[in-house]
């Protein structure tokens, strides 16, 4: 077995969500901690991590109760994250990007470290893609139902870049169908970065289809 790919200095960007393989993340960049960031990554092609915020808050803030070492509030973030690269990028007026990112692979942190201007950095091991896994009979209602939905949205005719998942619709994938739900359904932040988390999609999308039934969602 080949040894897990690693990534040295990954400019990270802590959220207050949990971003998924496959899934998509629309930006707007104003803060000058990343504006440098971004725009280095969309030159070279290189990706970026999100990471989920556990402490703190997206847009930098002072600090309430003392410094913490640069006069803002803490952050701290989950030691699992998702690489995204960017796929659409525009500049509508200075001082501000839009961008579009697409999730493509987990990783750890292994080490990290905060510049002096904000921004966090990191060394990562990438995680393995979700094994290709079918829907098994007893969870093909947890996949119709995905598909209903993205039947839903086509007849009304969202455009593509509006729809909340890209294609291709792997909708026969119990990884692919699980994080596309974990990624709509209203779940608190923790849970979702534990979803995100496993290494099993067929388990995954068994608790997945779990909560689906406690919220009453009809197949």
């Amino acid at each position: 077995m080949s040894e897990p790919l690693s990534l040295a200095s990954l400019p990270l960007f802590p959220l207050g969500s949990v971003m998924f393989p496959d899934g998509l993340l629309p930006l707007q960049i104003f803060e000058v901690r990343y504006l440098d960031m971004i725009g280095k990554c969309h030159k070279a092609g290189a990706p970026f991590g999100v990471v989920a915020l556990t402490e703190g808050s997206e847009v930098k803030k002072p600090a309430n109760t003392g410094p913490s070492g640069d006069g803002f509030a803490n952050e701290a973030f989950s030691m699992v994250g998702t690489l995204v690269t960017i796929d659409t990028f525009s500049i509508p007026q200075p001082g501000l990007m839009m961008i579009r990112c697409s999730g493509t692979q987990r990783f750890n942190i292994q080490r990290y470290e905060k510049l002096k201007h904000g921004l966090w950095i990191a060394d990562v091991t990438q995680i393995a893609n979700d094994m290709q896994v079918a829907i098994p009979p007893d969870l093909q209602a947890t996949a119709n139902s995905l598909g209903k939905l993205i039947k839903s949205l086509k007849e009304r005719q969202i455009p593509a870049d509006q729809m909340p998942m890209q294609e291709p619709y792997q909708l026969d994938d119990c990884g692919w169908v699980a994080n596309r739900w974990c990624e709509l359904l209203p779940m608190p932040i923790e849970l979702k970065q534990r979803l995100m988390e496993l290494d099993n999609p067929l388990v995954r999308l068994e608790l997945v289809s779990d909560i689906l039934d406690r919220t009453g969602i009809a197949f």
